[in-house]
């Protein structure tokens, strides 16, 4: 008898625990580029860049045709991936020239009152990490408050970049934060300088009798704004190029050349450090934006230059990381995610690199372009064995959005959470559901709405209507070639009334606009579009204060992050 029990006990005990073990939370491992154009991917009809790593991940999973962005650049873009929410609703969307977090010294970033997909995961006993590029903020008030840090949003783990690499962090490669706001500086400067020396040499004619305490204040005011230009934009290579682990600065400037090896290692340990349990990796890389990496073993193997070398570098940090997840068992347990965070930047180009900026595919547009299809449309690619079919291709839209309400659904979080522009992916990955949950999508360069599109229940249809689009220069060209960047407002934008309509169905590049003796269905499209853009704009109330303004992202010493005695801040990591 007592043996029997003894038995009937242990496979008790024993079922629990498969039971368990059936319904473990998968790992989560979310890759994102910077900048990648959605043409530049084999599997996305690119023949003459090589990413086989990329291709494999969509042959073994599920590929989204219609994957889309919620702004055109980096920090709107990434705070709406976040959060599930638009940008503009954590108040991550500027209205002025300024869209994305240029200082590391400056206050705005991610309010520490928003919620992250980490926040979420973590609560359901989750270790989360972040490696590579953040682009969110960092501090408030004082230097290491770290009020926007990735570890303030529930990421246990960071390594990498709290910023972004610009040209700035590149020997020879110029600048491009605020390249207008520095010009007018030098020119300030440069007048000030000639217009004291032409008094000097006209007092010393005895042409003119100026007082010496003027020649004096003119030449301390010009001494200021030429120090003031150097120690903020002289040492910009300081200031924003840094490499952190966790709260500390471990590199100041940062190496370029080692980069991206170190961020493929410390995701690989992380990995490796956290087989046992659930985590949550946010693998978010450095390329492929501008400076560019030029490391020996891809340099010159493309056919695209340094803009091809890296893709395909890329490719190979992606292999990588899908060699690690295998080889320790742990790949029908992971969601795989790969995507870019925007368009490729089309205008980018530079004398000692070439073409800089990616390339969109029959998309019209790119980065900087509010509503444009090439700026905002984005490969995502889904991997999970075992539970996601393989080579399966989803036609219908989705966004960066909906990883947000997804991650939550998958780690079984049902807690009542705040009004979600996302939709939670599972169904139409699993192919439960045929239909997008996306009805109404909202286009913002940023807080200012350009672009909407409506996917009617009743059709396969996808009409997207523009109200705002930039103004493209030089004259016949399709960018904004002679700014380098497009402008989301004022006289660099045209406004349409009315708006320009397209069915993306038919057209994806937007080559064609309808209008009533086209589409049957016009003023239909219109009345519908623009009474759903009214409902969301009414649902904004509950939005964050703006924090893309001048007196949050303009650089501040006191919020300067520093390997050191500030201002003498500099240090390299050691090699582990």
């Amino acid at each position: 008898m007592w043996s029997s029990l003894l038995v009937v006990l242990f496979l008790m005990l024993a079922s629990d625990v498969i039971g368990q073990e059936s319904i473990r939370k998968p790992n989560i491992i979310l890759v994102m580029v910077d900048d990648l154009g959605i043409g530049d991917v084999g599997c996305y009809g690119n023949n003459t860049i090589r990413t086989p790593n990329i291709d494999r991940l969509a042959s073994e999973g599920v590929k989204l045709t219609q994957h889309i962005a919620a702004a055109p650049l980096c920090t709107p873009s990434r705070a709406a991936f976040m959060t599930g929410r638009y940008a503009v609703r954590s108040g991550m969307a500027g209205a002025g020239a300024v869209q994305v977090n240029v200082f590391l010294g400056g206050s705005g970033g991610l309010p520490p009152g928003e919620t992250t997909f980490a926040k979420r995961l973590q609560q359901q006993g989750y270790t989360t990490g972040l490696v590579g590029k953040w682009h969110l903020g960092l501090s408030c008030e004082q230097r290491g408050d770290h009020c926007h840090h990735p570890n303030q949003h529930s990421f246990s783990f960071f390594y990498g970049l709290p910023l972004t690499l610009s040209n700035d962090c590149a020997l020879g490669m110029g600048t491009d934060i605020l390249k207008h706001l520095q010009h007018t500086f030098q020119k300030i400067s440069v007048l000030l300088v000639v217009g004291l020396f032409t008094l000097m040499c006209v007092r010393a004619c005895g042409l003119i009798d100026i007082n010496p305490w003027l020649l004096v204040a003119l030449l301390l005011v010009s001494f200021l704004l030429i120090a003031m230009w150097y120690a903020v934009f002289g040492l910009l290579p300081r200031w924003n190029c840094i490499i952190m682990r966790d709260q500390e600065v471990v590199e100041q400037p940062m190496t370029l050349e080692t980069l991206p090896h170190r961020l493929l290692t410390e995701a690989q340990n992380f990995i490796e450090r956290n087989t046992d349990h659930p985590f949550l990796l946010f693998f978010s890389l450095a390329h492929v934006h501008t400076p560019l990496f030029n490391s020996p073993a891809f340099a010159g193997r493309s056919r695209h230059g340094r803009y091809g070398d890296d893709v395909e570098e890329m490719d190979w940090l992606v292999g990588e990381l899908t060699k690690t997840v295998d080889s320790l068992g742990l790949a029908n347990d992971t969601l795989m995610y790969f995507t870019s965070d925007h368009g490729g930047h089309i205008e980018s180009s530079h004398p000692l690199i070439g073409q800089g900026g990616g390339w969109n595919g029959i998309f019209r547009g790119g980065k900087f372009m509010g509503g444009w299809e090439g700026g905002i449309r984005v490969p995502g690619i889904f991997r999970w064995p075992g539970r996601l079919a393989a080579g399966r291709v989803v036609d219908e839209p989705t966004s960066l959005m909906d990883l947000y309400p997804t991650l939550k659904h998958l780690a079984g979080d049902t807690q009542p959470d705040r009004p979600l522009d996302g939709h939670n992916l599972m169904p139409l990955l699993e192919d439960k559901v045929t239909r997008s949950a996306h009805e109404f999508m909202f286009h913002y360069c940023g807080s200012h709405l350009h672009a909407a599109r409506w996917h009617p229940p009743d059709s396969d249809s996808i009409f997207k209507v523009h109200f705002v689009t930039p103004n493209f220069s030089p004259p016949g060209a399709v960018g904004c070639y002679d700014l380098g960047t497009c402008s989301c407002h004022g006289e660099h934008v045209t406004r349409h009334d009315p708006p320009l309509l397209y069915d993306l169905l038919r057209d994806p590049s937007e080559s064609h606009p309808l209008g009533p003796e086209t589409e049957p269905r016009y003023a239909e499209v219109l009345h519908r579009i623009t009474e759903a853009m009214h409902t969301h704009q009414l649902s904004l109330v509950d939005k964050q204060p703006n924090q893309m303004t001048w007196d949050k992202i303009l650089w501040r010493p006191w919020l300067q992050p520093c390997c050191g005695t500030f201002p003498f801040c500099g240090c390299k990591e050691d090699a582990r």
